[in-house]
């Protein structure tokens, strides 16, 4: 028999023995993975006692030394401790809560008991007991474990990731993304949970850390502050392209505006990630607020067409104006699907010979109006009626006239036919257009257009006959 101090200074008063359970699974795991070896078994046996067992290369008694292993330290990632640290505190916590350990290798069985510090009999500590190995040709080491309580293996279970029960949704180089399955969001590193969150979307396990975040876990290796991880788990939502990651997240991005999001939506990235990925999958549509208030009949289109709308702050639609998807092509928001609608708008023109008596006398009072305005120059080639018409860039309406320029003509809806008002009106305001280049709603259509009026109001008061002039008009007026 030999006798090892633990030398432990500081001892985990708040630990409670599913803590130190922990540290002995977090201990098999890390040799199962630096080994290549099978996953640890844990079990009771026949006598009530509990097993943690791995099958690597077996525990040695300088394992106890509080020092850094050397493997474990070059290999931070694929590891979840350090040997000597975590298992002399839960060995303390096992001490203090009553509970027997025997530790069994093909080195040695060892065993815990308080006794002297070598030659000072007042002072006594806990000693690590070193016998002869029961078991020579043992592979792997076995914790026995008598006195636990029925539910602290799995309240000790439950630090992990693997015995979680939570669905990966998708890895990545930089760690996992969990789903969010008992309504709590964790924090796994290398698989044991580090941190709880109450308002994370998904939870994630980060398989590669940052020196910040090796330095944040600590002894007990719990609480460690958002800080450490924030910049790998943003890097992990930013890697993942999985279809149900953008819909649960674009799902959410749309209670930004009620308050109601996951802590995740605060970075635009990520907003502007989930958009990426949804726009490459599938049709939808990126509106703002006031777009969808503002919408009219563009928004009733793109509705019909199965369109998914999707409402995004005003701040994300800015980015999505300046970015692609992830099959390069542009996000569609209502001035794009407008674009898009009316390339393949096609106007049914009605024949003259369609229009009735009253529509014929009124819609060849045009070439009079035509004629109010300058001769020279004059941009336009022909003026048609139109039974169906776009939707107005402004009210989302049906547009009454439109000048397309590129085929150098002005369209007038039918309705427009109904009165010589309605008619003059519109072919009035598409003229002015065609002989200015300006567009509604800007200080200089309304200049043109002033300008104009006050040019046809000369040509009518100074024509030589006036009167019969204003006679013929006000007759039609009245129709």
């Amino acid at each position: 028999m030999k006798k090892f101090d633990l030398n432990i200074e500081k001892v985990l008063e708040h630990w409670t023995v599913p803590h130190a359970l922990r540290e002995i699974i977090a201990n098999a795991l890390d040799e199962s993975s630096l080994t290549n070896t099978r996953e640890p078994h844990i079990y009771m046996d026949e006598d009530g006692k509990w097993h943690i067992k791995d099958f690597g290369r077996g525990l040695k008694y300088e394992h106890l030394t509080q020092n850094e292993n050397a493997e474990k330290t070059e290999n931070p990632d694929r590891v979840i401790g350090k040997f000597g640290v975590g298992l002399k505190d839960a060995m303390a916590t096992f001490d203090r809560r009553n509970i027997d350990i025997l530790i069994q290798s093909r080195y040695s069985d060892i065993t815990i008991r308080k006794q002297s510090k070598g030659d000072f009999e007042d002072v006594v500590t806990l000693h690590a007991i070193v016998n002869d190995p029961t078991y020579p040709d043992m592979v792997g080491t076995d914790f026995t474990l008598s006195g636990l309580e029925d539910d602290a293996i799995e309240k000790a279970k439950d630090f992990f990731l693997l015995y979680s029960g939570e669905k990966t949704f998708e890895k990545t180089k930089y760690g996992e993304l969990i789903e969010n399955r008992k309504n709590r969001s964790r924090i796994y590193v290398n698989g044991i949970c580090v941190a709880e969150e109450e308002n994370l979307l998904f939870s994630y396990n980060i398989t590669s850390t940052t020196k910040k975040l090796r330095q944040s876990l600590n002894r007990e290796r719990t609480n460690v502050g958002r800080s450490a991880y924030s910049d790998r788990v943003k890097s992990i939502l930013l890697e993942c392209t999985s279809p149900e990651f953008a819909e649960k997240l674009v799902n959410d991005l749309q209670k930004i505006q009620t308050g109601e999001s996951h802590d995740e939506l605060q970075w635009i990235d990520v907003q502007l990630h989930a958009c990426k990925i949804l726009s490459s999958q599938e049709k939808v549509m990126f509106l703002t607020a006031y777009d969808l208030m503002d919408g009219g009949k563009y928004l009733s289109y793109a509705k019909e067409e199965g369109l998914r709308i999707i409402t995004v702050p005003d701040s994300l639609a800015t980015k999505l104006e300046s970015n692609k998807d992830l099959n390069g092509e542009n996000f569609r928001n209502l001035e794009t699907y407008a674009l898009e609608w009316n390339e393949q708008f096609e106007f049914e023109i009605v024949n003259e010979k369609q229009l009735s008596a009253k529509e014929k006398e009124i819609f060849y009072l045009k070439d009079t109006i035509v004629n109010w305005f300058p001769k020279r120059g004059n941009p336009v080639k022909d003026i048609v009626i139109s039974s169906t018409m776009r939707p107005d860039n402004y009210t989302g309406a049906d547009a009454l006239g439109l000048w397309e320029s590129s085929t150098k003509r002005i369209i007038i809806k039918r309705s427009q036919l109904k009165s010589v008002q309605s008619f003059a009106g519109t072919l009035v305001h598409e003229l002015v257009h065609a002989h200015t280049g300006t567009d509604d709603n800007t200080i200089e259509f309304e200049i043109e257009l002033t300008e104009i009026l006050g040019k046809l109001s000369a040509l009518i008061l100074e024509s030589p006959k006036p009167a019969n002039l204003r006679s013929r008009l006000r007759s039609l007026l009245n129709q």
